[in-house]
């Protein structure tokens, strides 16, 4: 009989196998990744486009061209390209992020053939209609209205701008800035960037030779999108600590956002950085969780997370508590930033923290496309598979003095920037 009282025994994941992808480059010189693993007949191509041409005047160009730009060609209307993916029962999505954009298609392999003729239209002859342009400004006004009325968005949208300023990763958007959005803009920006020089195709699911064929020959063409771009590049300067309270004295709770910017992907120390903000605040047993939500019951949640993008990293924690208990939560992370500075971490919640990030690795590798997003996180950063190699040692490697050494490094709470949306 099995018995119930005695925990499974756990063992620490030995071997993550990585599915690496095959290059190949279509007729047009744009090069294509190609993950082939999965049973079944389903495809995901993402075209992935470099942001361009930053211009802080115009902080929405960027974005409204990646939401907008599967809204009409100069031959199909929006409806016309909805009702087309939808017949085939295929998904297109478009993301828009701080450095790149992107726009993925999910399609049976049977129907590759008659949809990316409307992917290839869309990324070569969108004309982003002034009637379409004015129904994604009024949406996107009432949107950032009603969000400009949460604290924990007012918190974030302050917090990145005081790191990162008016650039791409930190430009506080205001309602007058849709109003400053023309057709010609979104036309301009469309043709600098959406362009084969700066595509870069990554396909994962069954892809063979016959669905690399077929992409060949609608994508290998030229395109006729061509426009002077430069890929964004932005340099920051270590913000000094500086606290700002963004006063709401009907607030019931407030939000909390505290962090600074750190290191990215490309640093030695950044996975031992991600162990030590797990142990700080990184899963549901973190030290934060443990104590602002069990012990104090200030918050229903708080986290922490070390973020890296292309042209820099950081550091972040972010909470809502009660308005009266705001000053205490924000002394008790201060505390626990400062006990990982000054004392080892248990071995036996340190091997926790090693099982749990070791298992979330396994388990975000699920199928074909959670391996190419993970191939997609090293190449966009410089890196190769070498980089999870290291990654894995470290989690199970790094000892507690290593821990400390680095909370002493990166987590300077002297230096945090501190945004409080409410009452403190």
């Amino acid at each position: 009989m099995l018995n119930r009282t005695l925990a499974p025994e756990s063992k620490m994941v030995d071997d993550i196998t990585f599915f690496e992808p095959v290059r190949h480059e279509l007729d047009n010189g744009i090069p294509v990744f190609i993950i082939n693993a999965g049973q079944q007949e389903l495809v995901r191509i993402e075209f992935i486009f470099n942001n361009v041409n930053w211009n802080p005047s115009r902080p929405l160009q960027a974005a409204a061209v990646s939401q907008l730009i599967n809204n009409g060609t100069r031959e199909l209307s929006a409806k016309e390209i909805a009702d087309h993916v939808d017949y085939y029962g295929a998904f297109l999505q478009t993301e828009y992020g701080a450095d790149h954009s992107s726009v993925k298609l999910y399609t049976l392999n049977k129907h590759l053939q008659n949809v990316l003729p409307v992917i290839f239209s869309i990324l070569n002859e969108s004309d982003f209609s002034d009637h379409e342009l004015s129904i994604y400004t009024q949406n996107q006004k009432q949107s950032l209205q009603v969000n400009l009325q949460k604290n924990d968005f007012l918190a974030r949208k302050a917090f990145a701008n005081e790191l990162f300023g008016q650039t791409a990763y930190g430009a506080g958007i205001e309602p007058e800035d849709y109003d400053r959005l023309t057709r010609s803009q979104l036309l301009e920006y469309f043709h600098a960037a959406y362009t084969p020089w700066n595509c870069t195709v990554i396909a994962a699911g069954r892809f063979t030779g016959s669905e690399l064929a077929v992409l060949n020959n609608i994508f290998g063409k030229p395109w006729v999108n061509q426009g002077p771009a430069t890929v964004n590049k932005f340099t920051f300067d270590m913000p000094q600590g500086r606290e700002v309270l963004i006063d709401r004295p009907d607030a019931l709770q407030s939000a909390i956002r505290m962090g600074t910017i750190a290191i990215n992907r490309q640093h030695p120390d950044f996975p031992g950085l991600q162990v030590l903000n797990c142990v700080l605040g990184g899963y549901f047993g973190s030290r934060l969780m443990a104590n602002i939500r069990e012990d104090k019951g200030y918050t229903y949640g708080i986290g922490s997370a070390v973020a890296s993008m292309k042209d820099a990293g950081y550091f972040f924690l972010a909470t809502e508590v009660g308005t009266e208990v705001c000053t205490s939560a924000m002394d008790e992370i201060e505390k626990e930033i400062l006990i990982l500075q000054q004392d080892v971490i248990p071995v036996q919640e340190l091997d926790l923290v090693r099982n749990y990030m070791l298992g979330s690795m396994l388990g975000s590798l699920e199928n074909a496309f959670s391996h190419a997003d993970k191939f997609k996180n090293i190449y966009f950063a410089g890196l190769g598979y070498d980089y999870y190699e290291r990654y894995i040692n470290t989690i199970k490697t790094i000892e507690a003095a290593e821990l400390r050494q680095l909370a002493n490094t990166y987590l300077d709470t002297q230096q945090f920037t501190k945004v409080i949306a409410g009452k403190k």
